[in-house]
């Protein structure tokens, strides 16, 4: 087997290597929905903007299911490489494979049987139903295939691998941007057309991401590395249970969200679509931000899995913080785009009128005031799912979302009515960055504490 560079080669370019392909996908990943809602909301209006918004939940089930499996068997398959253990590592990758398409299957058979329901329970209005309706039964029909697609780019870069993770999801998304427009504006095929177009696209990064089953280089699949175990599946979801935990609370908060912001925008001149369609907006917008802290993320976790399994304790320090550096300066370049120009960037979304603009623009500001640091608690959850740690990762996972999120919203607008829930994020984001650099510190110093005691044991820095 090929030496695996993740242990000798300098971390600021691993990272490089590693980040921007995974950077790349990631961000092509999340312009799934964005270009959906930007031709959605040129060519059919807000309500169109509302139900992609309603519909949004699915996307990140799916994407929680995703992280599940792919983090989970990434990280023990990282873990597995690092510690000289090709075979065991092998069965991760192929148990974890068999995991996405049974989980993506049986998620594909739930959304459809009770589309309605869940329509109502994301908050949808009787305006925005047929809409919401007609664009999610028809993504949920790709689910599946999104669900392996993503699941396998973690094995991908994991192998060594990240620019043909980064080819599976550019080729689906390129497909999708250049269909939306024809299908919606062309053909006149509306919401129809804007979920077609998204499920080819995903059909594409799938057969891509497949063929990378005979390429693996630094493993060699047998049929034996299929066969579903039920304890290394359960090993599995343990690593993978922070970042799917994450995004399973973000679906949470954005039921709350969408129910808060009709009910309380019912009680204004606003009323009850417009925050509904702000919303969509201002968290797909955030999605971009987000996508290249997940991208981060997912780049410097086999580095930091990989070495923390060798007992390099200094290069798992090197790779967070570099990790750190980078997220802050996107933070910053973001804090500044949607501080100063939220006006343009609500205005590619389509046009409003006063009172739509009005809402969009305060929503913006607020909701995201603290988008400077948000980032460092998605980096820190997965730096402890990374070198096995998945409680703490998963606490760190919950905390803003569920811990601090839903609670706010839920109780701000009590004394504060609508402005109550725009309140309710930036608070949420400040506590969680507080929590998480308390953690991360300990977590530093105890491996600290570890070189000091066996200073032979960690090697050199790279």
């Amino acid at each position: 087997m090929v030496e695996n560079p993740l242990g000798y080669e300098r971390i600021p370019k691993l990272l490089r290597g590693f980040a921007i392909p995974s950077i790349t996908a990631t961000l092509v990943g999340s312009l799934y929905n964005i270009v959906d809602q930007i031709f959605i909301g040129q060519g059919i209006g807000y309500l169109g903007n509302a139900a992609t918004n309603v519909s949004y939940p699915f996307s990140t089930i799916c994407l929680a299911i995703s992280l599940l499996i792919g983090i989970g068997s990434a990280s023990r398959f990282s873990l597995f490489l690092g510690d000289k253990k090709p075979e065991a590592a092998a069965k991760a990758a192929g148990n974890g494979i068999v995991l996405m398409i049974a989980f993506g299957l049986a998620y594909l058979a739930i959304g459809q049987g009770f589309l309605s329901q869940l329509l109502k329970l994301f908050g949808t209005t009787k305006e925005v139903f047929p809409y919401a309706k007609q664009y999610a039964g028809i993504t949920l029909i790709g689910m599946p295939f999104l669900i392996v697609t993503n699941g396998m780019s973690n094995l991908i870069r994991a192998d060594g691998s990240p620019r043909y993770s980064m080819i599976c999801m550019v080729s689906g998304a390129i497909v999708n941007t250049v269909l939306d427009p024809i299908f919606i504006f062309v053909f006149r095929w509306g919401i129809f057309g804007a979920a077609l177009a998204t499920i080819l696209g995903q059909i594409l990064s799938f057969a891509i991401a497949v063929r990378y089953l005979w390429r693996f280089k630094t493993i060699r699949f047998e049929k034996s590395s299929f066969q579903l175990s039920v304890k290394e599946s359960l090993k599995i979801c343990s690593m993978g249970i922070s970042s799917s935990a994450n995004q399973v609370a973000i679906t949470f908060v954005q039921i709350v969200l969408n129910n808060s912001l009709t009910h309380y925008g019912a009680q204004t001149a606003y009323g009850a679509e417009i925050p509904l369609a702000a919303c969509g907006i201002v968290m797909k917008t955030n999605a971009i931000i987000l996508a290249i802290v997940v991208g981060i993320s997912q780049g410097v976790q086999p580095i930091i899995g990989f070495n923390y399994g060798a007992k390099q304790y200094p290069r798992v320090r090197e790779a967070y913080l570099l990790a750190i550096k980078w997220n802050m300066i996107v933070s910053a370049v973001g804090f500044c785009l949607l501080q100063g120009f939220p006006q343009p960037i609500i205005s590619l979304f389509g046009k409003g009128d006063r009172l739509y603009m009005e809402f969009a623009v305060l929503f913006m500001r607020i909701f995201l005031f603290m988008v400077l640091v948000n980032g460092v608690q998605l980096l820190s959850s997965s730096f402890f799912t990374a070198i096995g740690k998945a409680m703490k990762g998963a606490l760190l996972a919950l905390t803003r979302q569920v811990f601090f999120l839903i609670p706010l919203i839920l109780l701000l607008p009590l004394r504060f009515g609508i402005m109550g829930v725009l309140f309710a994020g930036p608070a949420a984001d400040f506590m969680a960055f507080i929590l998480s650099v308390v953690l991360v510190r300990r977590e530093l110093e105890t491996q600290k504490n570890a070189i000091q005691m066996s200073p032979g044991a960690c090697g050199e820095k790279g």
